[in-house]
């Protein structure tokens, strides 16, 4: 019966753990540009003598749902909306990362940069000279008026990528990266919405739907695991008596 002891605690953990992707989907719900999270269940053969005939099943989070956003109006210079599959590159150590939230800061010194991350443009890091005005084209161009200008000066363009969510997974901060962990070439196809933002593509009702179904999947491991566990007490008093 140990067999299927390992069949329920198996599911149960991937059960829990899916949870954990779902929490952290609903919890994202108001995250501009936040993509959430998929799982993935596979099947995993245990290994060495005795084990060949025991199967664990193993979950994974590294799915990106690629569905759009609602977009608003923000009005505000700086707030962007990507348009199609595109993404924002930023810097992340001394790599590149992806993110679709176009929420852009600029920093005393005119750096910019989303969620704490460099924003990178063509020429690397972008920051902009002292200004009264900024400006952000629909093919990415940033425009500025400089003090005592009459007219705006573009300063440099965003690098703005493109890529398929079969390509894609997330990093440890939570940024959409490369699976082979390669740089995506600039694409000039990519287009962006100036004064918008995208939100979050995650459905709550969805989310709390799977929620639901994964409470009561979890109930049947248990219940798995009980009989299991009853059955091999029977047998260990068959072969005592």
């Amino acid at each position: 019966m140990d067999k299927l002891i390992f069949t329920a605690v198996s599911g149960a953990e991937r059960l829990m753990r899916a949870q954990q992707v779902h929490a952290n989907n609903l919890a994202n719900l108001d995250t501009a540009g936040f993509r959430a999270s998929m799982e993935v269940a596979t099947n995993q053969q245990l290994g060495g003598f005795g084990y060949d005939d025991r199967h664990m099943s193993s979950m994974q989070a590294d799915m990106v749902s690629t569905r759009a956003g609602t977009v608003r109006e923000t009005g505000r210079p700086l707030d962007v909306a990507i348009g199609g599959q595109g993404y924002l590159a930023v810097q992340y150590g001394d790599n590149e990362a992806y993110t679709r939230s176009g929420e852009i800061d600029i920093g005393p010194d005119g750096a910019l940069s989303v969620h704490g991350h460099a924003l990178m443009g063509e020429g690397g890091p972008i920051v902009l000279p002292p200004h009264t005005a900024v400006e952000i084209g629909k093919d990415g161009t940033i425009s500025v008026l400089t003090e005592g200008a009459t007219q705006m000066q573009v300063v440099d363009k965003l690098r703005l990528v493109n890529a398929t969510g079969a390509e894609l997974t997330k990093n440890e901060a939570g940024l959409i990266v490369t699976r082979d962990g390669a740089q995506l070439p600039a694409d000039p196809d990519v287009k962006v919405r100036p004064g918008a933002l995208e939100g979050s593509n995650v459905s709550a009702v969805e989310e709390m739907v799977a929620t639901m179904s994964l409470n009561r999947s979890f109930e049947v491991q248990m219940r798995l695991f009980k009989a299991g566990d009853s059955m091999n007490e029977v047998g260990n008093k068959l072969i005592a008596g």
